[in-house]
């Protein structure tokens, strides 16, 4: 699959220790999908990444760009706690 990262969103892998494995495999095949609440253009893609806790990973795409644009990622420990 064809992405691009924005700098916010490689910075955010860094520092959140967050693979880039983890990161192709929710864009790839995410267990869950949800349109964004505020901008229709963004996407979230979800997966439980079990390799980290079983933490859920939340990847954020602008779903119109091409190649996909990947906003920001981050673990939401609210969805994984559920």
């Amino acid at each position: 699959m064809e992405y691009n990262l924005t700098e916010h969103a490689r910075d955010a892998l860094e520092k959140r220790r967050i693979a880039l494995e983890w990161l192709e495999r929710t864009l790839a095949a995410p267990q869950w999908v949800e349109k964004d609440a505020i901008d229709g253009s963004l996407e979230h893609r979800l997966a439980r990444i079990e390799e980290f806790g079983g933490l859920v990973l939340r990847v954020i795409v602008n779903a119109n760009a091409s190649p996909l644009r990947v906003v920001t990622a981050y673990f939401d420990r609210r969805r994984s706690s559920r």
